[in-house]
């Protein structure tokens, strides 16, 4: 994963320019709640469970597809110490999806969960999406964190809900998508409101990383 700061080192399709439409995303958190590893399960279909403190910020960018649309994803994973704050915080602006992430083997990390929304508020635009994930659910029999708990607090918050897993592969793809689909739902919603007509096709077709056979209208 290459460096915020070393462009040297930039991923092959971090310049590529062929793409209709580019998100970026931050994934956000405590430390130690599987930010990385989350980030490289979906970007590269690949876990370790090494652990090693991500320093600052770093990014990965993957290209999925949304009906006959090319959407490039830039995703942040950025460092959960408070010394790193200042840095990361700095990255919230122009953001459009956040995945909020905490450990369900870690209270401390589901008790952070208000500050880093406030976070959210503070530092990005007031249309981002955001995303709750109860990440680690593999670990059932460490679980400190109840499910109702967390769909407690993310509906107090506005935010949609997922557990997942990086080791596992349990819904890391799907809290991908799920949050590309709500930004384009949003986008949509804005343009239907700046054109003052109402379109609802597409709304809930899934991303797919191949090209469609056949065109089709993008909602994006």
């Amino acid at each position: 994963m290459a460096s915020a700061n070393d462009t040297r080192q930039m991923p092959k399709d971090a310049a590529d320019q062929n793409f209709d439409y580019m998100f970026k995303l931050l994934i956000i958190g405590n430390s130690s709640v599987g930010k990385t590893s989350f980030l490289f399960r979906y970007a590269d279909d690949s876990f370790t469970s090494a652990f090693v403190s991500t320093v600052g910020i770093d990014f990965k960018v993957k290209t999925v597809y949304r009906n006959e649309k090319r959407v490039k994803l830039q995703i942040w994973d950025t460092a959960g110490q408070e010394r790193y704050r200042t840095i990361t915080t700095a990255y919230y602006r122009g953001a459009m999806g956040f995945l909020l992430m905490y450990d369900i083997s870690n209270q401390e990390s589901f008790s952070a969960v208000q500050d880093w929304a406030t976070q959210i508020k503070t530092y990005s635009w007031d249309n981002a999406q955001v995303i709750l994930v109860g990440n680690k659910c593999d670990l059932e029999d460490e679980r400190v964190v109840p499910t109702e708990d967390s769909k407690r607090l993310a509906d107090e918050l506005g935010f949609e809900f997922f557990e997942a897993s990086a080791k596992d592969n349990i819904n890391v793809k799907q809290v991908f998508e799920r949050l590309v689909d709500v930004i384009c739902e949003k986008m949509n919603e804005s343009l239907d409101a700046n054109l003052g007509m109402v379109n609802t096709s597409h709304k809930n077709t899934a991303l797919n990383e191949t090209p469609p056979a056949q065109s089709s209208t993008c909602s994006c």
